[in-house]
């Protein structure tokens, strides 16, 4: 594939980054041309390509593995309002300046106010763009809260837009917009993109890793990769294979992924070939975040590494590592997602979420991120829901009617951990929780109910009912420790919200001191974005459509390069 002998090679095999100057970048013998490369072939990669090839850029999308990543087995919602043609069919009114509103409540300082402002004017066209590129939606709302709908439903409340305190910024409106199909619908969103993309000419290149950016004056103009490309057919369908089940049903055991990842690694060092990548334009990095590597979760977040890491192995923050390499900036990466999904079924918005002490942590009516947040950051990991007989009841008889497979295995979890008493300073005693805590939270919480004031953590009225019926349980909802049966029935699954600093204008990846990085862009969870403060159903999948499009634009509008 190269040539030359080993000591005219200008690269190492794995180097971190190949600095050239403009007479070896000349020299260099390139294996594939392009005007656009983009690592990493998810939705963020996927909408990149598409936009480059549509300007008439022509693109090669490299993947380590076959192209999904965490989009392909994600629930499929995007996150999308302000009036989308779904919506209306739905008989749901929405505006801009609502879910504006709702939003910048949401995401704090993780993107400029005008930033949000463009993402929420253009949502509605977003939703036209992806039902153009064959991504099917139907506008079938789910009549009740519920952290995924079940397969009668597609459009619903995907975040806190009906917790009590959102209420008072914005009239809330159900914005998840789940791709249709059975079960959860990421592969529906997804692979019509892929399918899109190579129609419109983008070459996809699998089972190939980039190791390295090729930089001359300062400029980006290359990616050198590790790729099975020459590797023997039968090496290569065993490497698909075991990368297929590492994805799913890996991301739910974490040991077998780890064994599967093992054997990948044996694999690609043992066939894998330097493939070199000329970009005339541009590189668009979009390999997600870094949830899969252990060692950047406990140097950037180590109150979040026991729960499930939620996307695929090639989650390891090679994306991230290879722009700051070269000198790239980033934010956010101590910002993590850890969802602690209470419902269904629906009566559960009613239970009561305390720590140790037996105090009260959260509105539990709120999105899953936020009640798993509650728990790592004020609860230490741990937090125990309280209900009555009532409660419990309720919850049995409709959790058959809300739910799918998956939800009734993690309701299953969940019960397995009840600790039950006649009194409620009983059942703390038995849960090993303070009892006098634990009492004087239920009885300020019922006392409120009676006299008919506000909750104290704002949840609404629609959600609220008194803990008074015997017997009391309280069931744990804290993170399990690894390897726990509980961590795989019900796991609290994590993914990672902070990445490479961009200008949010183009996508340009900036240095530490500010400036972008010519020739270098980033999207979705390789890069900070909509989502990196605070995380709703749906919110990243759209980050990665609103910031995987906007660099594959401006990517394929970069100047050529002289030498290239």
């Amino acid at each position: 594939m190269l040539s030359g002998s080993e000591d005219q090679s200008i690269a190492l095999l794995q180097p971190k980054h190949v600095p050239l100057s403009s007479s070896e970048v000349r020299r260099v013998k390139w294996d594939l041309h392009s005007d656009v490369v983009v690592v990493g072939f998810g939705a963020a990669g996927a909408a990149a390509s598409i936009e480059a090839a549509s300007r008439g850029a022509e693109v090669i999308a490299l993947d380590r593995y076959a192209g999904g990543g965490a989009s392909a087995i994600s629930g499929g919602v995007v996150y999308a309002g302000g009036g989308t043609s779904v919506q209306t069919a739905a008989g749901v009114r929405d505006s801009v300046e609502q879910m504006y509103a709702y939003l910048a409540a949401e995401v704090g300082d993780a993107v400029a106010p005008a930033t949000l402002r463009e993402f929420c004017e253009g949502s509605p066209q977003m939703i036209e763009w992806l039902q153009h590129h064959d991504v099917p939606f139907e506008p079938s709302l789910c009549p009740y809260k519920t952290s995924y709908p079940s397969n009668k439903h597609y459009l619903y409340y995907s975040g806190s837009e009906a917790a009590g305190d959102f209420r008072d910024v914005a009239t809330p409106a159900p914005r998840g917009h789940r791709a249709k199909g059975k079960g959860t619908s990421g592969k529906m969103l997804f692979s019509p993109l892929a399918s899109s993309a190579v129609k419109s000419g983008v070459r996809v290149v699998g089972q190939t890793r980039a190791v390295a950016l090729v930089v001359t004056d300062g400029r980006v103009v290359g990616v050198e990769c590790r790729s099975l490309i020459d590797a023997p057919p039968r090496i290569r369908l065993l490497h698909r294979m075991l990368g297929s089940l590492s994805a799913k049903p890996g991301v739910y055991a974490p040991q077998f992924r780890y064994l599967l990842e093992r054997r990948l690694a044996r694999i690609e060092k043992k066939y894998s070939t330097v493939l070199r990548i000329q970009a005339r334009r541009g590189v668009v990095l979009s390999a997600g975040g870094f949830v899969a590597d252990r060692a950047m979760m406990a140097a950037h977040a180590p109150k979040y590494t026991g729960g499930i890491a939620l996307g695929t192995a090639g989650d390891d923050g090679s994306g991230i590592a290879l722009a700051t390499e070269i000198g790239a900036a980033t934010d956010k990466l101590g910002n993590i997602s850890a969802w602690r999904f209470i419902v269904p079924p629906v009566p559960f918005l009613g239970s009561l979420l305390v720590d140790r002490e037996g105090e009260r942590m959260v509105d539990e009516s709120r999105y899953g991120a936020a009640v798993g947040h509650a728990i790592v950051e004020q609860g230490g990991g741990r937090g125990w829901l309280v209900a009555d007989a009532d409660l419990v009841r309720d919850a049995r008889e409709q959790l058959p009617s809300q739910s799918m497979w998956f939800q009734r295995v993690q309701n299953a979890g969940m019960m397995r951990t009840a600790k039950k008493g006649d009194t409620v300073e009983a059942a703390a005693r038995a849960a090993g929780i303070d009892p006098a805590g634990l009492l004087a939270t239920v009885e300020k919480h019922n006392a409120a109910i009676a006299a008919g004031a506000r909750d104290p953590f704002g949840k609404h009225d629609d959600f609220r009912r008194p803990i008074v019926s015997a017997p009391f349980t309280l069931f744990d909802v804290g993170i399990p420790p690894a390897g726990a049966v509980a961590k795989m029935m019900n796991p609290c699954p994590m993914i990672t919200l902070g990445g490479l600093v961009v200008d949010e204008s183009t996508g340009g990846v900036k240095d530490v001191s500010g400036t972008v990085i010519p020739g270098l862009f980033a999207a979705g969870r390789t890069a900070v974005g909509l989502c990196s403060n605070s995380y709703v159903s749906g919110l990243s999948l759209a980050d990665c459509i609103f910031s995987g499009r906007r660099a594959g634009v401006h990517a394929a509008s970069e100047e050529r390069h002289p030498h290239n």
